[in-house]
């Protein structure tokens, strides 16, 4: 276990009855979680229509032999802000690495990358993201909410969009068909 209290490199899973409708079934990868605040990528919501051949038509990138994968709605705050979740092989002008467990880069020599077949070996692009303020996510951890778990790089790339939620409680074995979607009060 991580000795550090803070969230990088981990999934989030949205508790059942969290509250809010647009993290129903959310499954965040956390890429950056520290005093200031907290940064996540939903990777558990396609956006319906949008594939990344399309993404990269609009930025005038042939998309070459790279697959046409679906584009994931990485979160509410800035929508139209594009992100790529990706295996630590490559790097590019703003790379990030998340813990040691896969990578973040959100400027458009990604993509080019990706289509020109020079980019990472596994990737995942998503629009918008999660975006907590200072000590906000460290406050919603101690209320009904959120469930994390470790970054199993599987989750990411092995696992299709819409089965990560309950794969990510399998895989901590826990049945989220058991779970309440409230606390006692005593």
């Amino acid at each position: 276990m991580d000795s550090t209290p803070y969230l990088t490199g981990q999934f989030l899973l949205a508790m059942p009855g969290i509250g809010d409708p647009r993290f129903e079934r959310a499954v965040i990868a956390m890429c950056a979680h520290d005093d200031e605040g907290a940064l996540g990528i939903g990777i558990g919501e396609t956006i319906e229509g949008l594939g990344l051949h399309e993404l990269l038509r609009q930025f005038e990138i042939d998309p070459g032999d790279v697959p046409d994968a679906p584009v994931h709605f990485g979160g509410p705050v800035e929508p139209r802000r594009g992100f790529v979740l990706h295996s630590t092989d490559w790097g590019g002008q703003d790379t990030i690495d998340v813990g040691g467990r896969w990578a973040l880069s959100g400027t458009i020599d990604v993509l080019k990358a990706i289509a020109e077949g020079t980019g990472p070996s596994r990737w995942l692009v998503a629009l918008g993201y999660a975006g907590w303020g200072e000590g906000q996510l460290d406050e919603e951890m101690t209320r009904h909410g959120w469930f994390s778990t470790s970054g199993d790089t599987r989750l990411l790339y092995e696992v299709d969009a819409g089965r990560r939620w309950a794969k990510g409680f399998e895989a901590a074995g826990v049945d989220p068909r058991l779970l309440a979607n409230s606390t006692g009060t005593a």
